[in-house]
């Protein structure tokens, strides 16, 4: 059984090892307001067109995050999605580099999966090492903060596919809890 919640959010990115992960972009109302307004846009063009713009997704990334420009938003938002693109295969990849902007979905198709992809604590630590000034905890607020824009700007439906191609803990770097049902 799935479950899906939020993680409050800190008023800046954390330094320390007790990190929580960023708040879903959805529950910040001009986020929210910002994305149903691109959507309704969106939903007229013929196609599976992006439901949002780069724009968009780096300054939903730059407001989940906290971060003070948008380059620096732009910068992890290439790195984490570039690293995403070597862990996904088949419909869930094709769909979600179709669902996000050209940009983002470019960096996704253009990544050669690999034959065995990370656990969600490897792959935020190989990212930790391109990220400057980063530690574990930070590198973990960095990806979340990344992919949990994601997760708002490609829907819960979506977001559920892309995990069930991923390991165990990739759930709470997309902004959700991860809840297992109990054996009786």
């Amino acid at each position: 059984m799935t479950m899906t919640t939020t993680v409050p959010k800190p008023a800046v990115r954390p330094t320390g090892k007790n990190a929580t992960a960023p708040q879903p972009a959805w529950e910040n109302p001009r986020v929210r307001e910002r994305a149903l307004k691109t959507a309704s846009k969106d939903t007229a063009a013929p196609g599976p067109a992006p439901r949002t713009t780069w724009e968009a997704l780096t300054e939903a990334v730059r407001e989940t995050g906290g971060y003070p420009t948008r380059a620096q938003a732009e910068h992890l938002t290439r790195l984490v999605l570039t690293a995403l693109g070597t862990h996904l295969t088949g419909d869930e990849r094709v769909a979600l580099a179709q669902s996000l902007p050209p940009e983002a979905g470019h960096l996704i198709a253009a990544q050669i999966p690999r034959p065995h992809p990370l656990t969600a604590r490897a792959f935020v630590d190989s990212l930790s090492t391109e990220i400057p000034d980063s530690t574990p905890a930070t590198a973990r607020w960095d990806v979340s903060s990344v992919l949990t824009a994601v997760s708002t700007a490609i829907g819960p439906d979506l977001t559920d596919q892309v995990l069930s191609q991923l390991s165990r803990g990739y759930a709470l770097l997309f902004g959700r809890a991860e809840l297992v049902a109990a054996m009786a």
